[in-house]
């Protein structure tokens, strides 16, 4: 069983010097937050302004306000967020008057450097910069998405939020197969940040922990990248096939309702409606010995054809695998992996459907020498159990021999902050 690490609370300053500190800083923030509204409008087009040197991936934003967090859907082809890092903290504020604060710091930075705009000078003469200077003078938005979930770990008896619990948020358990590295699992609070350029990404990450001073220490990172279509269509993974194809319609709110988005008159907490549950797993591949398997066979395995994406009896990703025509599985094995996601039956329908959006990456080789690359497995739906009944599906597949889950969690992503008024967990925190 998974344990959630001992927590060290407090610090070396006194409760007084934090509250200064964290007073000082909201002071500025909201001078940087205005400047970063006059420079930068929460729109596209106005973002180009910033002039010719700085090219069209770093103008583009995202929308921040909005019922749903931005980062969940897949964004179209031309603002691609190429790079990602999956960053986890456990929380270490002593009550829930300064969670809220660490949950307004959270919205006010995510704000200011999802739309970009010029940092304020030192707060006195002769002192250290407000801003790191990373990307230059003026911050330019880059295409970031910054998305705020949470674990199970947060609703303990720290902050009194036992009660408001979504409903399936648990721990994540190990499965047969994984090989859990329980440093790099878990975590109270999860920062999904997506961006165009990996500059733009460590800025954030540093700009967060400098804002929030303390009050969320790192427990895990994984930092990861999308390959671009080769030669069109979706991305491939680390073996080499694409990953993702059968996702759901984004652009469809009739189908994100019913599969990714939590929804009025259920079980859930309200202050969870427009939220969604996140799985990520950490995902190693073995590509060594992957690649000595012959591609007929690594295609049965898959249930997909390698260089197309396409089903096995078919020529383009774009057609969907159909079963009812193969009940043996002679053209696409029973135990194929996306068969196995999704076996077409009555019993599975219900347990078959989520939103995808994984990333890849590579790390320094063990200390055996092996090459260690894979994928930061990542996907929302409205119900957790639909994830783990697919995953405990999976168990049996051929493609267990090839890979090994080593880290990651399950979180609740919180509602979108909806105006200037609102913050992150305004909900769950009333």
């Amino acid at each position: 069983m998974n344990e959630i690490s001992p927590r060290r609370r407090g610090g070396a300053r006194t409760v007084a010097e934090q509250a200064s500190s964290r007073l000082q800083r909201r002071s500025f923030l909201k001078g940087a937050v205005a400047a970063g509204a006059a420079a930068y409008p929460l729109t596209r087009g106005t973002a180009r302004a910033v002039g010719p040197t700085v090219d069209e991936a770093s103008a583009e934003s995202f929308p921040f306000y909005g019922i749903h967090q931005a980062g969940i859907d897949r964004p179209p082809p031309r603002l691609a967020q190429s790079t990602a890092s999956f960053a986890s903290f456990d929380v270490t504020v002593a009550n829930r008057r300064e969670l809220t604060d660490v949950f307004r710091t959270l919205t006010e930075r995510a704000r200011f450097l999802t739309s970009g705009g010029t940092p304020p000078k030192a707060a006195a003469p002769g002192g250290a910069p407000q801003d790191d200077r990373l990307l230059g003078g003026t911050v330019v938005p880059g295409g970031l998405t910054l998305t705020v979930a949470v674990g199970e770990s947060l609703f303990d008896d720290r902050y009194g939020l036992a009660g408001r619990k979504p409903v399936q948020l648990e721990t994540m358990q190990p499965f047969e197969h994984d090989n859990l590295n329980q440093a790099e699992c878990h975590g109270d609070l999860l920062l999904q940040l997506c961006a165009s350029h990996r500059d733009v990404l460590v800025h954030a990450f540093l700009d967060v922990m400098a804002h929030t001073d303390g009050a969320l220490r790192p427990r895990w990172r994984a930092d990861a990248f999308n390959n671009p279509p080769r030669p069109s269509g979706t991305p491939r993974d680390m073996l080499g096939f694409k990953d993702g194809i059968a996702n759901p319609d984004t652009g469809n709110a009739q189908q994100m309702n019913q599969q990714v988005w939590v929804q009025p008159g259920g079980r859930e907490p309200s202050w969870t409606m427009g939220g969604t549950y996140q799985a990520v797993r950490i995902v190693r591949f073995f590509v060594e010995e992957w690649n000595k398997v012959p591609v007929g066979r690594q295609e049965r395995i898959i249930g997909r054809r390698k260089v197309s994406g396409a089903p096995m009896y078919g020529t383009d990703e774009s057609q969907d695998p159909v079963y009812n025509n193969d009940p043996q599985g002679k053209i696409t094995p029973l135990d194929s992996h996306i068969r196995l996601a999704n076996p077409q039956t009555p019993e599975t329908v219900a347990t078959s459907k989520i939103l995808r959006r994984s990333y890849q990456y590579d790390r320094t080789s063990d200390a055996a020498g092996d090459v260690n690359i894979g994928h930061v497995f990542c996907c929302f739906q409205q119900e957790l159990n639909t994830y783990i009944a697919m995953q405990t599906r999976l168990e049996g597949e051929p493609l267990v021999t090839y890979i090994s889950p080593t880290g990651g969690g399950y979180f609740f992503v919180l509602p979108g902050v909806r105006n200037s008024q609102d913050y992150y967990a305004r909900g769950l925190l009333a």
